[in-house]
């Protein structure tokens, strides 16, 4: 998909993106956790 050229490339937009959502995931479970 054009998000991993992205990331190939060095477009650091697409890695950030991931970036983010890993640290939403994180959270997420974290809470989910503690619920």
């Amino acid at each position: 998909s054009s998000e991993l050229v992205d990331a190939a490339k060095g477009s650091g937009d697409a890695i950030r993106k991931k970036e983010e959502t890993h640290r939403m995931a994180e959270a997420n479970r974290a809470f989910a956790h503690f619920r």
